[in-house]
């Protein structure tokens, strides 16, 4: 994810300073959030569109639910516009980081026209990326039919920003704990979530990035385990409106706003794959007609709530990451881990390496130096990767390059394509029976800061497809495989004395090559990692 708590990352390690006694006595108490007007999702049971074309399927399927992998950004995207245009009762909307790009402000756009016919939108954003004056959020806000919130914010309208600075500084604990939850529920009958967030660089429409991940559409019994968990963060102590943290916008700004917004999805409609991309079939009539399949299996949500950032850190439990070590302590045969970002700490490579020892094959794809958008992250792993390939764990590392890796399906770009690739997506496969997806990443930050969200499918066919997915991406030719160095071989310069060489094995123009040092990352990236291996940082990370 861009932008990964990277500000109050390095924050942590300037607090001692002596500008801390300055402000330490500036840091405020935040006022009770304001009440909202909408505490619950709507019934299941509310006759609709979406439940009239699903309900054939669950009464074939009683007790599971069904699933669709969203393996591209342009699918992921079209899904979401799709989802919105189909509600007929309500949208719930929840992200880490929500951009206003191309791709975002289309998505806003859609969500106003949604609420113009009637669609009550509750929306529910993190703070850690949130601008402090915000029209296009604003302009939905003050819109009929819609509220936002803003989870644990910095500080409220009544913070001034010498307060601010005082909060980030004596109440950095609270507020280095961040809601990465995903999730976008219609009329808590089908939902999205998986790994992406809002933004250009998800969708294939950043001309400079694009993140590779997944998302999964849901329909059945899963969907409304999302919408109670949904409703936990909606009426948190945490969860502010909008327009408690955030100055009012005058009209004269907002109507500009607004019809910014619209003059956006006119412009984009005047691009043929653009609109294609806004004009999808209703999404009721391809569920009913098949054109949108779901396979349907048992599954479930585990997902933390929201008290979980009040508890203790030495004390904090994570129910995707108890779910996934209950699953992975049982494999017989093989545990795959895609995780972007990866820092196992002593008590995971332990853990990993006594799976090695009774003959479970572990394999890991994270990001290269080169690939990573928080390069702090991979200083936290790269000091783990002696220790777990010298336990028999296999390590792939995925390029920067873009490349055709990813499903066997059109790969159409919806808004252009983009020159870089990164890892984003966090899955995992466990003896090609159980799946593990959402937005939990095997590191510190998710396992005892973050709050979590991941959908449980118990699906040998659905596993396999998610391991054929992870072959594709080790190959050589979109990742890097990491090796021990052969006995006796120096490392270069920059290793620490007492860690093994090792080297990179994979293909470049077609042909075979091994590197001795970080592909392709700069000087800059390995000077950046250098400096953070020398801290104790990993507990952040």
């Amino acid at each position: 994810m861009p932008r990964r708590n990277r500000f109050i990352r390095v924050i942590h390690f300037v607090r001692i300073v002596p500008l801390a006694l300055l402000v330490a006595a500036c840091g405020s108490v935040r006022p009770p959030p304001e009440p909202s007007q909408w505490t619950t999702h709507t019934p299941a049971s509310t006759p609709g569109a979406l439940a009239s074309a699903l309900a054939p399927a669950m009464r074939a399927h009683p007790g599971q639910s069904g699933f669709q992998l969203l393996a591209t950004g342009s699918a992921a995207f079209t899904m979401r516009l799709a989802l919105v245009q189909s509600a007929q009762h309500s949208l719930d909307v929840q992200y880490y980081s929500a951009g206003e790009d191309v791709t975002g402000r289309l998505l806003l756009q859609s969500l106003l026209d949604a609420a113009q016919r009637g669609v009550r939108i509750r929306m529910l954003v993190d703070d850690i990326n949130r601008r402090h004056t915000d029209p296009a959020f604003a302009a939905l806000d003050q819109s009929p039919n819609i509220e936002i919130r803003v989870f644990n914010p910095f500080g409220t309208l009544d913070t001034t920003l010498l307060e601010r600075a005082g909060n980030l500084l004596t109440r950095f604990d609270q507020l280095n704990r961040r809601m990465h939850n995903k999730a976008l529920v219609a009329d808590n009958q089908v939902a999205i979530v998986g790994g992406r967030n809002l933004g250009d660089e998800y969708f294939d429409a950043n001309p400079d990035l694009s993140f590779r991940d997944f998302d999964l559409l849901c329909a059945g019994p899963v969907v409304e385990a999302i919408s109670h968990s949904f409703d936990h963060f909606w009426t948190s102590p945490q969860s502010y409106p909008l327009k408690q943290v955030q100055s009012k916008i005058d009209n004269e700004t907002l109507e500009a706003t607004r019809a910014a917004l619209a003059q956006h999805w006119r412009d984009a409609e005047n691009v043929p794959a653009g609109r294609e991309a806004l004009h999808q079939p209703p999404l009721a009539a391809s569920l009913r007609a098949g054109t949108v399949a779901l396979f349907w299996a048992p599954a479930e949500l585990a997902a933390d709530t929201p008290d979980k950032l009040d508890a203790p850190v030495a004390d904090t439990r994570s129910k995707p990451g108890d779910k996934l070590r209950q699953l992975a302590a049982n494999a017989q045969s093989e545990f795959l881990i895609i995780s972007p970002y990866f820092v196992p700490l002593d008590g995971g490579v332990r853990f990993l390496s006594k799976l090695a020892q009774r003959g479970v094959k572990v394999r890991v794809l994270t990001n290269s130096l080169a690939a990573t958008d928080v390069v702090p992250v991979h200083a936290g792993y790269a000091r783990y990767r002696p220790a777990l390939l010298q336990a028999g764990i296999e390590l792939y590392e995925f390029k920067p390059i873009r490349t055709d890796d990813g499903e066997r399906q059109s790969r159409r770009v919806t808004f252009g394509g983009s020159s870089r690739a990164s890892l984003h997506g966090k899955a995992y496969v466990i003896d090609r029976r159980d799946v593990v997806l959402g937005s939990f990443n095997l590191d510190p930050r998710s396992v005892r800061l973050n709050t979590e969200l991941a959908i449980v499918i118990h699906s040998p066919e659905f596993a396999e497809r998610m391991a054929r997915i992870f072959d594709r991406a080790t190959s050589p030719r979109t990742s890097f495989r990491v090796e021990l160095a052969p006995t006796g071989t120096t490392p270069p310069t920059p290793t620490p004395p007492t860690m093994p060489a090792l080297r990179w094995v994979g293909e470049e123009n077609g042909q075979p090559r091994t590197f001795d040092v970080e592909p392709y990352a700069t000087f800059g990236r390995n000077a950046v990692a250098g400096a953070f291996t020398l801290l104790p940082s990993d507990d952040l990370l």
